[in-house]
């Protein structure tokens, strides 16, 4: 078995296009990404993903951790609360949180979903 490193995360190429966001409300943020693992039955995945700006619902699915390495969003929950990312900022989403993003400028970052 071999280990997956990924060195320099903040500018790490080539970046595979992952396609427009699904659920926007303005604008349209374009996604793409490095997978660098994923488990066998897709439950466990870790990489690096980009999205431009653009305003639009979000959904975490599965717990998610985040590191923001680069670009400026808002992430506005359900009920509210408001989180402001900036460049080494990091976040952990539990499943099922609700809410809107908006990406200001440009973000990448290093997340792991379980």
């Amino acid at each position: 078995m071999t280990t997956p490193v990924l060195y320099d995360p903040k500018t790490a190429a080539p970046l595979k296009d992952w396609g427009p966001v699904p659920t926007m409300i303005e604008g349209q943020s374009m996604t793409s990404g490095v997978l660098l693992a994923k488990g066998p039955n897709g439950e466990n995945e870790t990489g690096i993903w980009v999205c431009t700006p653009g305003y639009w619902n979000c959904h975490v699915t599965r717990d998610e951790f985040c590191h923001f390495l680069l670009g400026r969003c808002t992430y506005t929950h359900e009920s509210g609360e408001v989180i402001e990312i900036k460049p080494d900022t990091i976040a952990f989403f539990p499943k099922d949180w609700k809410g809107t993003c908006r990406v200001h400028e440009t973000v990448r970052k290093v997340y792991m979903i379980r």
